[in-house]
């Protein structure tokens, strides 16, 4: 099964970019505390980041996202955080691997 696997996945451990998602029960906006989680995960891509939420009260499908090329406290400030309110969110911070430095890469889930 494993040598199965292994035909169509990389199966071994890789120390590239970051995620961290976040859920909160109580319907409170979870784009601050996405922030200090990627901002925790630095160390695991430092080219660019991005941050999307949801809310799940909200209409489906909406998603707002921001992103960037740089250090995560060079993309985001308390402005633009403040703005993407939602309770369900995801980050990444991105370590290229392949191709060409750019925010491509992040978050194929919708209009930015």
């Amino acid at each position: 099964m494993e040598s199965e696997l292994s035909e169509h996945f990389d199966v071994e451990l890789h120390e590239e970019c970051g995620v961290f998602g976040m859920y909160d029960l109580d319907g409170g906006d979870v784009a601050s505390s996405i922030y200090y989680g990627l901002f925790a995960l630095q160390h695991r891509g430092q080219e660019s980041c991005g941050i999307a939420v949801s809310d799940t009260e909200g209409p489906k499908g909406k998603v707002l996202s921001q992103k960037g090329m740089g250090l995560v406290n060079e993309v985001f400030h308390a402005e633009g955080l403040e703005k993407l309110k939602g309770n369900i969110g995801v980050g990444h911070v991105r370590y290229s691997t392949t191709g060409a430095s750019n925010t491509h890469g992040l978050f194929m889930m919708g209009r930015y």
